[in-house]
């Protein structure tokens, strides 16, 4: 779908980050500004509307988003330059609006009907407050029982303690539930199934207010019934939703990369490949990893001993030919009564919650966030 002819940049508007309330509309085409309050609407935004450059001091420099009608360009020709400025109009043929546009330093010039999902997008971001997005770091064990569930988890629960807002995403339908894990399964909220009609953009807020919330995280889960799947378009509009709200968001990967899969590994930031200290274990993360890689650029390595003769972390990492994160430490806390649960790195001072926090004190400096 074209939905923008053309772009200066595409930076966000100064002080996004919180939230930032609804777009600033100038325009006095009744019925431009008919379509831009239905999108406006679309997005859950409520607009401020002017005919010109509002007289009210600082409104045009402090709203997150400007809508200049192609028949107000001239009108707000003397304006303070900011970003965020969109020229809006309908005419597809008229090459002069790239000179309006100049003048009046938009960054983007948007032609209706064509560019409505696009505005309706950007509209609900500077709505929502969008400002960095989640470090997304997915989990994905290379062989069956390698502990990946396990550290995703723990790398959640160690990034809520550290007052992040943290996501933790089920991506395995077939490994049990990560609420389970969790001691959630009875907890109010919804589940993947929920999600699988989800088409074009889902909200980030809505989507953080609808899902269980266990130890100062929220949780994406697999129900017990029977749909082992949701379409890859529901996937990313998810999984998107979770990256725009900041903080981090950590998935639980299948080794099997299916459509869905796939669709997951386009977003993520960095994946981790857990992998026990076997020879065996290695030969097998060595088809994960390929598979993975070729989506994936940032893949690394965390290994699990306890460790065979000739066979150490290093050499597990040589093998693979990756980076390597580190040695995945036991958890002695881990086994446990049913009714007393704890979550994998629940204690602060554990040896997994430590891993964990260095993993990601490395990761946010790497990825500026720190």
């Amino acid at each position: 779908m074209e939905t923008v002819t053309g772009t200066v940049t595409h930076d966000p508007p100064p002080g996004a980050g919180g939230r930032q309330g609804g777009p600033l509309i100038v325009t006095e085409d009744t019925e431009l500004l008919d379509d831009l309050l239905r999108l406006c609407a679309a997005a859950g935004a409520t607009p401020e509307v002017h005919h010109g450059v509002p007289e009210r001091r600082g409104s045009w420099e402090a709203a997150p988003l400007v809508l200049v009608g192609d028949d107000a360009a001239r009108r707000v020709r003397g304006a303070v330059r900011r970003r965020g400025v969109v020229l809006v109009g309908r005419d597809q043929d008229d090459s002069g609006v790239w000179r309006r546009a100049v003048e009046i330093g938009a960054e983007h010039v948007l032609m209706l009907p064509d560019g409505e999902q696009w505005l309706v997008d950007r509209i609900a971001d500077v709505a929502e407050g969008v400002g960095r997005p989640a470090l997304t770091v997915g989990v994905i064990g290379g062989r069956g029982g390698a502990g990946a569930s396990t550290l995703a988890c723990a790398l959640a629960v160690t990034s809520a303690r550290e007052g992040l807002r943290t996501f933790l995403v089920d991506a395995d339908p077939l490994g049990g539930g990560l609420d389970v894990l969790l001691g959630g399964e009875t907890a109010e909220g919804l589940r993947w199934p929920a999600f699988a009609s989800s088409r074009g953009r889902v909200g980030g807020g809505a989507l953080e207010e609808s899902l269980p919330e266990l130890h100062a995280l929220r949780v994406l889960s697999w129900d017990r019934g029977d749909r082992i799947a949701v379409p890859p378009q529901a996937v990313r509009a998810v999984l998107a939703a979770a990256r725009r709200r900041g903080g981090t968001v950590v998935v639980d990967l299948p080794r099997r990369i299916d459509d869905g899969v796939a669709e997951v590994l386009t977003q993520l930031d960095v994946g981790v490949l857990v992998v026990p200290a076997e020879l065996r274990a290695v030969a097998a993360a060595g088809r994960v990893a390929s598979a993975v890689g070729m989506v994936l650029r940032d893949l690394r390595v965390a290994v699990r001993g306890p460790y065979p003769p000739g066979l150490d972390d290093r050499e597990v990492a040589r093998l693979l030919g990756l980076p390597l994160v580190g040695e995945v430490p036991a958890e002695p806390g881990l086994s446990r009564p049913d009714d007393a649960p704890a979550p994998p790195g629940a204690a602060p001072r554990g040896p997994l919650a430590r891993f964990c926090k260095k993993f990601w004190e490395r990761a946010l400096v790497e990825a500026g966030a720190a």
